[in-house]
């Protein structure tokens, strides 16, 4: 197994499909690929970079395609399912490595999970933050989007048109990815009966929803908002859009894959405010089946959806002690 002694984090860039990735890394020992979700970027790891490598393990953050310095593939198409994958697969190698152990929060549960599912010879084990797996199956993903919400739009569906979010958020990326955080962090959220920031009226906009008292959740500084919105600036919006606007293809592509479980060990870890913990119950009520080397499951109580930002100390515990229970990698 190749070693990287690194104290401090260390930016690369990575060949992969997309044409190269950026990662950022830290530490020595057995590989951690950790895989953002939206709006975020690798920075979204910036805690748990220095503890993986403490604990032992060389942590490796990537902003995955069409965000940060990854590359940005003009196709929407380019953004499947069993490309990000391929991208995972691509970071392995090229650090030299045969194995890791992936994580993923947010979008980058989902692609963690596929990860595992689709390439069990590269990913010994998988965890999952804030979006629990749920097997392919079921109606087309757009049908099921469409029905949510009566006369409002479910977010998913409103992102589709391309084009028609990216003009909401482009005028003042820094205020409405803060304005999102805001409106899922449990500090900032609204409370019960406030507005729901994962639906959008008729002609409105998803920002309309968003909390309207301007603080910024306890654990972003204005200096962390800064390096969200710089990346957001450079890159757009649509490289990161388009992951939602795959979900159909990704459907069939993975039809093969329809109903599996994941087997490797693995972990989930679910913010108790979070509205992905409440809307996939039924998932996480059947990791019986559909992860059978489920290790634990943690609800952390009062939590929101940034959860190893908004608990980073927690998340980080739980983590390590995962990682050192796993079986040692093969060299």
């Amino acid at each position: 197994m190749s070693q990287h002694p690194a104290n401090e984090p260390t930016h690369r860039l990575i060949p992969s499909p997309a044409g190269r990735l950026h990662v950022v890394e830290q530490g020595s020992g057995p590989l951690v690929l950790l895989v953002h979700g939206f709006p975020e970027s690798w920075y979204s790891w910036r805690h748990q970079l220095p503890a993986l490598a403490a604990a032992g393990y060389r942590a490796v953050a990537v902003d995955v395609r069409g965000y940060g310095r990854s590359s940005k593939p003009a196709a929407t198409d380019a953004y499947r399912m069993l490309d990000l994958v391929a991208d995972n697969v691509a970071v392995v190698h090229a650090l030299g490595e045969r194995t890791a152990v992936v994580v993923g929060h947010d979008w980058g549960s989902p692609i963690a999970a596929n990860s595992a599912l689709t390439r069990p010879d590269v990913f010994r084990a998988v965890a999952m933050l804030s979006v629990p797996y749920a097997p392919r199956g079921g109606p087309r993903p757009s049908t099921v989007f469409a029905s949510m919400g009566g006369d409002e739009d479910f977010y998913v569906s409103h992102f589709q048109e391309p084009g028609r979010v990216e003009a909401e958020i482009e005028p003042d990326v820094r205020g409405w990815i803060a304005g999102l955080y805001a409106a899922l962090s449990a500090d900032t959220m609204s409370g019960a009966g406030g507005p729901d920031p994962h639906f959008v009226a008729p002609g409105g906009a998803l920002r309309d929803r968003f909390p309207t008292h301007g603080r910024l959740p306890g654990w972003l500084s204005e200096a962390d908002l800064d390096v969200y919105a710089a990346e957001f600036e450079r890159t757009g919006l649509s490289g990161a859009l388009a992951r939602y606007r795959n979900m159909d293809r990704d459907w069939e592509d993975l039809a093969d894959h329809d109903g599996a479980p994941v087997t490797q060990p693995s972990l989930f870890i679910g913010g108790g405010l979070d509205a992905s913990t409440t809307w996939m119950a039924d998932a996480i009520d059947a990791f019986p089946v559909t992860l059978p080397g489920l290790v634990a499951s943690h609800i952390l109580d009062g939590c929101g959806h940034w959860l190893q930002q908004e608990r980073p100390a927690e998340t980080n515990r739980i983590l390590t002690d995962w990682l050192a229970a796993l079986p040692a990698a093969a060299c």
